[in-house]
């Protein structure tokens, strides 16, 4: 069964509302259709062609640019002022004001909304590249290399080529003995005192370390032709303990001193050397010379530059093993025996053979000295 009052939606025109009149109805007006016309906007043409719209673009901020090239010209100027040798120019008051400006311009870089992005760049440069900073690695550059030419006289750099030594006589040095012959006195010294104390006490000898001969500081900043020698060591192979033994090798050694036109020994570690007590427990474990882990004794041919030591280890007299550690390293560094009595032959201010015609003739330049 169908019913009726449905029936008349679904099938035929029964119900539908009637056509509008021929025309259309009076004072109709069709709506205009598109998004165009929803905001209002005039009908486009079938031809018409819309384009996006783009922002104009923002215009680079003058400020900022100025900040960092003034920043990276600054820096430059610093580097090249630090590779000059110009370490004392940089703590200048011109440099100083220099540093003031563009820090000033960073600032205003920085307030400034469109100059900020580089104003912040400008900053990083300023804060590795300043005058303190620089001034420092200038400072210490000069320092380890005495490369103080940029701000050196021309009467400065003269001295400090003087061959020889401030204060030491160019006489005595012409006049005195050679490295060369110092060398070899220490060498027949050290040989008749190890012989003699074998001979009497049965001790082996231990050779460690190397010659070392290094140039002397002139005082004037450079270095002399004048060089400081500092012999091998030699240690015997066994500890010497007891103090009573210690002095009799002293006194073996006292020999050999005298026969050879020196002076006995004299004792550094003991209160009459001209030092406290207190620094002499420091340097050699007690004030009492009797437990001292430390004896050490020298003589020299003055005036001529040999200077001749006798040390003795003794680890048996030490309390707290701090000196055994120290001990160890360096026999580990040098490869002598931790204990023993040890010779050494020290000479300054000598000069090479070889180079005896040079000093003389270098020393032409320097006759106010």
């Amino acid at each position: 069964m169908v019913d009726r009052r449905r029936g008349r939606y679904v099938g035929g025109d029964e119900g539908a509302p009637p056509l509008p009149p021929p025309g259309g109805y009076r004072g109709h007006r069709r709506a205009p259709a598109g998004l165009d016309a929803a905001a209002g906007l005039p009908l486009a043409s079938a031809t018409q062609v819309y384009t996006a719209a783009h922002p104009a673009p923002r215009r680079s901020n003058a400020i900022g640019l100025v900040a960092v090239t003034a920043a990276g010209l600054f820096a430059i100027a610093l580097l090249l002022l630090m590779g000059a040798g110009g370490t004392d120019a940089l703590y200048g008051a011109t440099m100083l004001v220099l540093q003031l400006v563009v820090v000033g311009v960073v600032v205003a870089a920085l307030l400034t909304p469109r100059g900020r992005m580089r104003g912040a760049i400008a900053l990083a440069v300023t804060l590795v590249f300043n005058v303190a900073t620089v001034g420092a690695m200038g400072a210490l550059r000069s320092a380890a290399t005495h490369a103080y030419e940029g701000t050196k006289s021309e009467q400065q750099k003269h001295e400090e080529a003087y061959p020889g030594v401030d204060g030491v006589s160019n006489y005595d040095v012409l006049n005195g003995p050679s490295l060369e012959q110092v060398q070899a006195e220490g060498n027949e010294l050290m040989a008749e005192v190890r012989e003699r104390v074998t001979e009497r006490y049965g001790y082996g000898w231990v050779q460690a370390g190397t010659v070392d001969i290094s140039p002397e500081r002139n005082g004037h900043g450079g270095e002399s032709m004048l060089k400081r020698y500092t012999s091998t060591t030699w240690t015997t192979a066994e500890p010497v303990h007891d103090n009573d033994r210690k002095r009799q090798i002293l006194a073996v050694v006292d020999e050999v001193l005298v026969e050879r036109g020196m002076w006995p020994l004299y004792p550094l570690n003991a209160s009459g050397s001209g030092i406290s007590d207190d620094m002499v427990a420091k340097l050699y474990g007690s004030a009492d010379v009797e437990r001292q882990h430390t004896w050490e004794h020298y003589s020299d041919t003055y005036p001529e530059p040999l200077r001749f030591y006798v040390t003795t280890y003794d680890l048996s007299k030490d309390a707290t093993g701090e000196f055994r550690l120290q001990r160890e390293a360096v026999a580990q560094q040098t490869g002598e025996p931790v204990e023993g009595m040890q010779l050494l032959i020290i000479a300054r201010q000598v000069l090479p053979e070889q180079d005896r015609a040079e000093f003389e003739e270098r020393l032409k330049e320097y006759p106010e000295f």
